[in-house]
């Protein structure tokens, strides 16, 4: 396989060879996350990611509490093969938690008082707006951060990753899966960032954004695996309020 593959695609690449070569039938249960992750060597959002671009070509099927199984056991042809699922969520928030973490570090010895009082006005509107909308503030918040920085390379790096969110088939599922699981945790996060930079200090800024960007992974976990948990149990209540129909006649 070419190295230039993602890591993510190549798990995914290789679990689906496994499935069309009959090593796993229509019906069988993959090995557990933590199996699988610990078979390939790689972290659970790498092996996360894998496993949604799975079920995103309905190979896979995750079921709360009973674990994977093969609903499909060949990849759509084209063009339906053709989605390139590209960067995922989790690398998108890796790469930006390495870059941002700096970007913050940087934009802590030069950021001005104008700036300062952007970020705590973009604060007030995560709180405030609705998700999609305190969306779009936050975005702004990190790049007004970036923009701090006074560095052309950086702003762009970190606008480009950013951007890619909504370029990504792979990621803009995941994040979707994210949405409506409370965003008032991360205003918290963002007061940490805005109150290292107001105190000029690159080290505490640099963690602060660090920390945040690691609980945004956390939080994509806990939102996938959820997004999984409110499924199966919607299936309970449909197949309850069945039989109660079935039982009234």
């Amino acid at each position: 396989m070419a190295d230039n593959v993602k890591l993510y695609r190549r798990i995914a690449d290789t679990v689906a060879e496994a499935i069309e070569a009959g090593q796993y039938k229509l019906g069988d249960r993959l090995p557990t996350e933590r199996e699988l992750a610990e078979q390939f060597g790689v972290s659970r959002p790498t092996l996360r990611e894998a496993m949604i671009a799975l079920e995103m070509l309905g190979m896979i099927e995750a079921r709360h509490g009973l674990g994977i199984y093969v609903t499909g056991n060949v990849r759509p042809s084209a063009p339906a093969a053709e989605i390139d699922f590209e960067i995922g969520a989790f690398e998108l928030i890796e790469a930006r938690r390495l870059f941002e973490g700096e970007a913050a570090a940087l934009a802590a010895t030069s950021i001005d008082d104008a700036q300062l009082a952007e970020l705590e006005a973009l604060m007030v509107r995560m709180h405030e707006e609705e998700e999609i909308a305190g969306e779009d503030a936050d975005r702004e918040f990190h790049m007004i951060i970036a923009r701090a920085t006074g560095n052309g390379a950086i702003i762009a790096t970190i606008e480009n990753l950013w951007d890619w969110r909504n370029r990504s088939p792979l990621a803009r599922n995941i994040l979707a899966r994210a949405r409506g699981m409370g965003l008032e945790p991360r205003i918290h996060e963002h007061r940490r960032v805005f109150e290292a930079l107001k105190a000029r200090d690159p080290h505490a800024a640099r963690q602060a954004m660090r920390d945040h960007l690691e609980r945004v992974i956390e939080h994509l976990l806990h939102a996938t695996e959820t997004e999984a948990v409110q499924r199966a149990q919607q299936e309970t209540s449909a197949r309850r309020s069945a039989i109660a129909k079935r039982v009234a006649i």
